[in-house]
């Protein structure tokens, strides 16, 4: 019932919310609705539900900011609901450590069909069958993170914008591990149109692949039709794989080079 809350971890170590087979609703180890609310320097932990897809943070209503806090060991990092007066801001956490099971997709975080999402200065490793992460918003703004699965992980993609949006995807490193489930490392609209405007910025990224092969981004023109602009400016893609020329957009910048250079 709060419409401006802030929770915070406080002492000499960041406290640990530990699941141990529990759960708010069947759904997560805290669910949030509220007006406005921001948590800092909490670790949630091994969140498992019957549904499969247990979070450390279900969010359904009203503005949240989650800021130095962790996630490890759960079947959703954080979960959000489908709408879109809904907004997610995650600043300086850390996401890692997917359940090795195949009994449905894992995401370190999977941002449903909300207004606005902000992903700034966070890292993410050792998916495992699900992605990293996945962002179904109107508007994704993806800044300065580490989204690196390591020689551990086994993630499909590493960044999927599944119904498109206007998406901005800055100054981050960005790789998948040979083992990966699915060779495309930044995907677009691979689920079709949602949203009016459907726009991708990329620029100023270290896109690494240490699979044989596969694509360093991915726009599902198959999906989403041939009208969605795409600006990729200023990265560099490291290992094997291809970047893609956009069809519509400003390609400028780009370079390559092998892993071992």
């Amino acid at each position: 019932t709060q419409k401006d809350l802030i929770i915070r971890g406080t002492g000499g170590s960041r406290p640990v919310m530990v699941a141990d087979g529990k759960s708010a609703e069947g759904k997560a180890i805290w669910v949030v609705r509220g007006g406005k609310v921001r948590i800092e320097n909490i670790e949630f932990r091994g969140a498992q539900v019957a549904d499969r897809n247990g979070a450390g943070i279900r969010f359904e209503t009203g503005s949240l900011t989650v800021t130095n806090s962790a996630f490890f060991d759960n079947e959703m990092g954080i979960m959000t609901g489908n709408k879109p007066e809904l907004s997610l801001e995650v600043i300086d956490s850390e996401f890692a450590d997917a359940p090795h099971t195949r009994n449905d997709y894992h995401h370190l975080i999977y941002v449903g069909s909300i207004g606005k999402f902000v992903l700034r200065g966070s890292r993410f490793q050792n998916g495992f069958y699900g992605h990293l992460v996945k962002t179904r918003a109107r508007e994704s703004h993806i800044l300065y993170n580490m989204l690196v699965d390591g020689s551990g992980g086994h993630a499909s993609y590493e960044l999927e914008f599944a119904n498109g949006g206007i998406a901005y995807v800055i100054g981050n490193s960005i790789g998948q591990s040979v083992q990966t489930e699915n060779s495309s490392i930044v995907v677009y609209g691979s689920e079709g149109r949602r949203w009016p405007d459907n726009v991708l910025f990329m620029a100023h990224n270290t896109l690494l692949n240490d699979a044989p092969g596969g694509s360093f981004v991915n726009v599902r023109g198959d999906k989403m039709g041939p009208d969605v602009e795409v600006w990729l400016l200023n990265n560099l893609t490291v290992g094997n794989g291809d970047l893609f020329k956009p069809a519509q957009g400003r390609f400028t910048g780009n370079q390559h080079i092998g892993r071992g250079e």
